[in-house]
């Protein structure tokens, strides 16, 4: 891997994750020593950042990451919602009745499975059923095979990937999104495109509703529960986007 694809990855996780949070510098000197590579490939990693809208350049301080404003995230739940809709009922009519019956088992088992911690947090170990999600998502994408529609998801689902970080952390939320995800899958499976679309419908209004329901920070930005600035140096991992 070129050291400025790898700068890009690194960085893009950690803002994805939050562990680098909307206003954080990401000064030259300080990344290129911390991922390891030298200066000429993270300005690229940068430039490809900024073009994505994750990072912006700010007067005065360089390239700082980008903010999250509640009016951005109804802004992208109103460019996904038709494009979601248009893949679950391609995907509906195209009858892999089996791959989604079969992941409307495991979300059902997941979503019996979801619980908290002591303090009401929801419990480590949940990776998981955040990998059953991205194996829905990959096979809709399959089902519907359409490689424009797939394209115009892309930089929205680059977007969403930052903004579901917000839910994560919610106990109630992430057992309504299993349940969604099932009714989802179990229509899927009946090759019924309606109830794909209704179901679909349903989950991206109570996803949305979600994420403008979180406590927001100065002039109106979205705030992670539990997140910090990343001065850490170890490498970052990897997790897959999911739906909200």
């Amino acid at each position: 891997m070129r050291a400025s694809d790898r700068a890009y990855s690194l960085l893009r996780s950690d803002i994805v994750e939050w562990r680098l949070a909307s206003g954080d510098l990401l000064a030259e000197v300080e990344q290129s020593a911390r991922l390891g590579v030298s200066r000429t490939p993270l300005r690229e990693a940068l430039s490809r950042l900024i073009a994505e809208g994750l990072a912006t350049p700010h007067a005065g301080r360089g390239v700082v990451v980008s903010a999250i404003s509640l009016e951005a995230v109804a802004d992208l739940f109103d460019v996904r919602l038709p494009l979601e809709c248009a893949a679950v009922r391609r995907a509906a009519l195209r009858r892999s009745s089996g791959v989604f019956a079969s992941l409307a088992e495991e979300f059902r088992i997941a979503g019996a499975g979801l619980g908290c911690d002591e303090d009401g947090q929801v419990d480590d170990g949940h990776e998981d059923y955040y990998a059953l999600v991205a194996r829905l998502d990959q096979h809709i994408d399959e089902a519907a095979a359409n490689p424009y529609l797939l394209q115009a998801q892309k930089p929205i689902r680059t977007h969403l990937a930052r903004v579901r970080r917000l839910a994560r952390d919610n106990p109630a939320r992430l057992l309504a999104s299993a349940r969604e995800h099932e009714q989802i899958a179990l229509a899927l499976s009946a090759g019924n495109a309606d109830l794909a679309e209704a179901s679909m419908r349903v989950h991206l209004h109570n996803s949305l509703q979600h994420l403008l329901a979180t406590p927001t920070g100065p002039a109106g930005t979205a705030t992670a529960t539990g997140t910090h600035t990343c001065t850490c140096t170890e490498t970052p991992d990897h997790r897959k986007e999911h739906h909200g």
